[in-house]
């Protein structure tokens, strides 16, 4: 599957953002997705992963309460709805795709988006 993440930009503090990564192929429905972020000079964190079918979601402390996962299967999409943004938030944000049930660590993902830039900044 081929991911392409888009929707980034430059925000202030305090505002909104919605990242979507858009997916090829007829088998989306059945990767498990996530969103990574890469500040620089940092380690790649998990963001929020969901499930197949969509009904379960995860989500990072970072980001918990604030950030809010969704798919769309019939659109081969998914969301990443980001709310009270942080400067510390700044980062380049991945999409990915996993063959497994559940994926919190990179490892576990088979498949990445080329990253969409978010800057969080007054």
């Amino acid at each position: 599957v081929q991911l392409q993440a888009f929707g980034g930009g430059l925000v202030q503090p305090g505002g909104s953002l919605r990242l979507s990564c858009a997916a090829s192929g007829r088998t989306f429905a059945s990767y498990y997705m996530g969103w990574f972020r890469q500040a620089p000079g940092k380690e790649r964190e998990f963001v929020a992963g969901i499930s197949r079918g969509g009904d379960t979601t995860i989500t990072a402390d970072p980001v918990k309460g604030r950030f809010t996962i969704s798919r769309d299967n019939a659109k081969n999409t998914i969301s990443l709805q980001m709310n009270s943004l942080k400067p510390e938030d700044t980062a380049v944000y991945y999409c990915a795709a996993s063959t497994g049930l559940v994926a919190r660590v990179g490892a576990q993902y088979n498949y990445w988006g080329q990253g969409t830039q978010v800057t969080v900044s007054s």
